[in-house]
């Protein structure tokens, strides 16, 4: 090899300063080659602008490695940030090695991997990189062009501050190392100056804090091995691109010890958790949890029937009831939109008492957010078949794609109960008064005829017989029930509406 060639190739190669490696290795950290290494197959990587800023010996590749390789065999794109130069941060060159990775993901329909570890641009060379034509804003504009095209993927490692903040929103998922992945638009020291609040980064902006309270998270794991695992886990549930369907797997029934009919209780108005539900429906260890830490009264994720994925949409009668909140509704429509997006059926498990009332849910906009929950649903073209477990209540019914939005298919359970709202509350809707005006033993005993008067009107029989629910099913036979009807719903017309787009309740 050339002497210059291979020198500068060898200097690039091993990014920053010694020091910065050391610091790394303090905290657990992989430099940013390992974690490709350990991301893509072997000998897979083809990089593009190892030689960037050759011209600067502390410029390593100008900080960010991007190239194409291939994960179990699929093509990808990768977009690492290297810590150990500057931070991470952003020079021109940094952002225009970024646009033209995307630029090519866009034409070659690749997903993208951001592995990002950044201090966000660079101040000093703010000019050069920030408002231009070629400026970080084209980052974020093929970002927004490539979403619902191709898989985009984020493991956050470290800090993605200020305006780079914005490429792990852009993407679809975001995993967060603990403790040392941050995202936030200004630091704790900007906060002081600015809005005089003392704060710290953990709680402004730490992976906790927004894998829990934000959602702007969607796994919280403890190391980098650990985030890169789970987002090649996720990648086995998405396809390339959104002109084809994800990968089907060998199929595995559920554990032997996984039974669906004894998970729930005797007593209807108990709770339990719907994970053990699931567990004993999908194929066994499919079950793939998306933002499980936030808004924990919804469960999202990813499981497999008979080896075909799909995305489930859950309630969780052990968290709150299973009431719907504006999180919980936020937190769904997003789940649907990427799972309509990249062609994975929707599966609708519900036992919800409807959406949270009172003056707290309505100034935070619970309407305009269930109306997003129900415009995300409604807008969704993939096969979707909805599952009264035990309650759907009111417009929860709705919320979990019911009757009247168009399902494949709407199934109870025998223990389904669908109305407006539960027997005590509609009696004493209705009839406050007049229970109001009597005495015992008379309101006992009117409040029992009643309460039996309207539990007849929404016998679950009765509905069936009325074509509101298109089968009851017992739960030893819905797996195989849902198998069918997925398998002949795969035909289904995309098509939704003629127009441009909808004008949604965001």
């Amino acid at each position: 090899m050339d002497k210059r060639l291979e020198e500068a190739t060898q200097s690039a190669l091993a990014g920053g300063p010694q020091k910065y490696h050391d610091v790394l290795a303090e905290r657990g950290k992989l430099f940013v080659r390992d974690r490709i290494a350990l991301l893509v197959d072997a000998a897979s990587f083809v990089e593009d602008g190892l030689l960037a800023r050759n011209d600067d010996e502390v410029l390593a590749a100008d900080g960010v490695v991007t190239g194409r390789a291939r994960i179990e065999g699929r093509a990808v794109m990768v977009i690492a940030n290297d810590p150990t130069v500057k931070a991470g941060s952003w020079g021109r060159v940094t952002v225009e090695k970024m646009i033209r990775a995307l630029e090519a993901a866009y034409d070659e329909l690749l997903p993208v991997f951001y592995l990002v570890d950044s201090a966000g641009a660079r101040i000093t060379d703010q000019i050069d990189l920030f408002p231009g034509r070629r400026g970080a804003g084209k980052i974020f504009y093929n970002q927004i062009r490539l979403s619902g095209r191709v898989p985009q993927i984020c493991c956050l490692f470290g800090p993605s501050a200020a305006g780079g903040a914005y490429i792990p929103s852009f993407c679809d998922v975001v995993v967060m190392v603990e403790g040392r992945a941050s995202m936030y638009l200004g630091s704790p020291r900007m906060a002081q100056m600015v809005v005089g609040e003392t704060t710290t980064l953990e709680a402004m902006g730490g992976a906790r804090m927004h894998c829990e309270t934000s959602g702007c998270g969607d796994a919280l794991v403890s190391s980098d091995e650990e985030a890169i695992g789970w987002a090649k886990t996720y990648f086995s549930y998405v396809p390339d691109h959104y002109r084809v369907k994800p990968n089907d797997y060998d199929p595995i029934p559920p554990s032997e010890s996984a039974d669906i009919a004894s998970v729930l209780p005797e007593d209807s108005g108990a709770p339990y958790d719907m994970h053990h539900f699931i567990d004993g429906l999908v194929d066994e260890g499919s079950f793939f949890a998306i933002k499980d830490l936030f808004a924990r009264e919804l469960i999202t994720g990813f499981a497999r029937l008979d080896g075909a994925p799909v995305g489930i949409v859950a309630s969780q009668p052990a968290h709150l009831g299973g009431v719907l909140f504006v999180d919980s509704a936020d937190k769904a429509a997003r789940f649907m939109w990427l799972c309509d997006a990249f062609n994975i059926p929707l599966l609708f498990l519900a036992d919800v008492p409807g959406f949270m009332i009172g003056s707290q849910v309505e100034a935070q906009g619970i309407i305009r957010h269930g109306a997003k929950m129900l415009t995300a649903m409604a807008e969704a073209t993939v096969p979707r078949i909805s599952v009264i477990v035990r309650k759907a209540y009111g417009a929860g019914l709705y919320a979990f794609s019911g009757p009247g939005l168009r399902p494949e298919a709407t199934i109870a359970l025998p223990t389904a109960e669908i109305a407006v709202m539960g027997p005590e509350a509609a009696i004493n809707a209705v009839y406050f008064n007049v229970i109001e005006g009597l005495d015992e033993p008379e309101r006992t005993e009117f409040i029992e005829q009643k309460r039996a008067e309207y539990i007849e009107d929404v016998d679950l029989y009765r509905l069936a017989a009325e074509t509101v629910v298109d089968a009851v099913i017992a739960p030893s036979d819905l797996r195989s029930e849902l198998i069918r009807r997925y398998s002949i719903a795969q035909r289904k017309d995309r098509n939704f509406s003629g127009r441009r787009h909808g004008i949604p309740p965001v």
